[in-house]
């Protein structure tokens, strides 16, 4: 028994959905393609879950967030797969694959062939007991990566209103859902081992602005110290969360979120795995010639900063696919050139983050309200820019920024410039191209920026570049 397709998906997230989004709009012929799931449901919005489906008033469900409303394009239900001749192979576990054959195993005992294969298989929640706790199975424990996580936790959130929540890990998932359970009228309690929330990107300061926001709402801090042990009820329920530090506290609900680990077992041994993801090259395609790999499992050439990187977000799983889609049907022949996309909206907040946190920081604006943010300089150029409560000209300005990556000279400078240096940035200098690799922009920050400045630099960059093609092409040599 068994079926074959020119393009198969497995896995069924945000990138499954946008990839077969991106096939139907390359015209993509009825019959051709596939997507295996494990999940019950098409492919839908992933975020949705901590930023939405918890809330008490007008919760987001299905079908309002089936992929791609996320981008603001048309929603993917499961009359649109059809309408397309999309094959939609739903609650189906891949349980095994064989890449030289083209062949994928499901849990039934089916077999499906393909000629191009695209892994969107994600990532999985890590579990307490891969750090020696256990209790994750106990009825009032939850983590949150699909539907039925959500589902689980909407029904503790709605028996524990005026009780304890205890949320484990202080990143994204920490912090959205904890925004969530105190809207839901929950008293939360945070633990995490590092010094502040969101340590991966925050600076302590920034941190600090969020804690001080959080704190305002009812949540309580508990950091540098770690879970250690439950204690149980006669109903083998959660009621005291034990940590490491010695203190006890009273639990109705916990919810763990302590990281993500890259789906890859159905495919180590088969293609090279590098950061913990399927290596792949500029187009996505792996060192198997048939097989892609998209989203989260992906480690791909991040081109801005020259090196090879797997990123867990949600704008990075869209694009890729859409980039990957495009190479399969030979409509894109350059390398993904990715400028790193981060964000989250909780409360009456919302941020973005560009680029990369890496050198030293320069902080602007107002801490003490809402609008504020950072540049992150490296080895002399602006690698990474974060703003909070921004307009979309702002953050499009910020993002413009980054990616040019222009010289800096005076950090004093670009603090006192502000957000100012990346909108009159992004305004003086819309016809300047992306920057790839390690190179740079030619603008240099020594002065406050006039639009003579950034128009002398183009003109200085294009010369030499000029100049330099002629001599080389005269040495035989460029």
């Amino acid at each position: 028994m068994g079926r074959a397709f020119v393009y198969v998906i497995v896995g069924g997230g945000v990138a499954a959905g946008h990839a077969a989004h991106e096939f139907v709009k390359r015209a993509v012929s009825p019959g051709e393609l596939c997507i295996i799931s494990e999940e019950p449901v098409a492919p839908y919005e992933r975020p949705a879950l901590s930023k939405g489906y918890l809330l008490p008033e007008d919760p987001a469900r299905l079908p309002s967030f089936h992929c791609c409303v996320g981008t603001n394009e048309e929603r993917l239900t499961p009359k649109w797969y059809k309408e397309h001749g999309i094959e939609l192979v739903l609650g189906t576990r891949v349980k095994s694959a064989d890449v030289k054959r083209k062949t994928l195993l499901t849990a039934s005992g089916e077999t499906i062939t393909y000629k191009i294969l695209i892994v969107a298989t994600g990532a999985r929640a890590l579990k307490l007991e891969e750090f020696s706790v256990s209790g994750s199975d106990a009825e009032n424990v939850c983590y949150l990566r699909d539907l039925d996580d959500a589902n689980k936790m909407v029904n503790m959130i709605q028996s524990c209103s005026g009780k304890n929540a205890v949320v484990i890990g202080g990143g994204y998932i920490g912090m959205e859902c904890a925004a969530s359970l105190v809207i839901n009228k929950i008293n939360v309690t945070m633990v995490f081992p590092e010094a502040h929330c969101m340590a991966r990107l925050f600076t302590p300061k920034i941190a600090s602005y969020y804690e001080e926001f959080f704190i305002s709402k009812g949540v309580k801090f508990i950091k540098g110290t770690t879970l250690a042990s439950f204690d149980f009820d006669a109903d083998n329920k959660v009621d005291t969360v034990n940590l490491r530090d010695g203190t006890k506290l009273p639990a109705d609900m916990v919810v763990v979120g302590i990281g993500i680990r890259p789906n890859t077992s159905l495919f180590e041994g088969q293609l090279t795995i590098e950061k913990g993801g399927i290596k792949v090259n500029g187009e996505f395609q792996s060192s198997n010639s048939s097989v892609y790999a998209v989203g989260d499992v992906a480690a791909f050439p991040l081109k801005i900063f020259g090196e090879t990187r797997r990123l867990e977000h949600v704008d990075s799983a869209r694009k890729s696919a859409q980039h990957a889609v495009a190479a399969i049907l030979g409509k894109e022949t350059k390398d993904f050139n990715y400028l790193p996309l981060f964000y989250s909206r909780v409360f009456t907040l919302s941020w973005q983050f560009y680029g990369d946190n890496v050198g030293e920081v320069v902080h602007f604006g107002d801490f003490s309200g809402h609008s504020f943010g950072a540049y992150w300089v490296n080895k002399g150029h602006l690698v990474g820019s974060f703003l909070e409560s921004g307009a979309k000209e702002e953050y499009e300005a910020i993002s413009i920024a980054t990616r040019l990556r222009p010289a800096i000279e005076d950090l004093t400078e670009l603090e006192s410039q502000g957000l100012a240096f990346a909108m009159e940035l992004s305004r003086d200098s819309p016809q300047l191209q992306p920057v790839d690799g390690a190179g740079s922009s030619a603008l240099v920050v020594e002065k406050p920026l006039y639009p003579w400045h950034a128009t002398a630099g183009v003109i200085l960059a294009a010369s030499i570049a000029a100049f330099g093609y002629w001599y080389g092409r005269r040495r035989r040599r460029w």
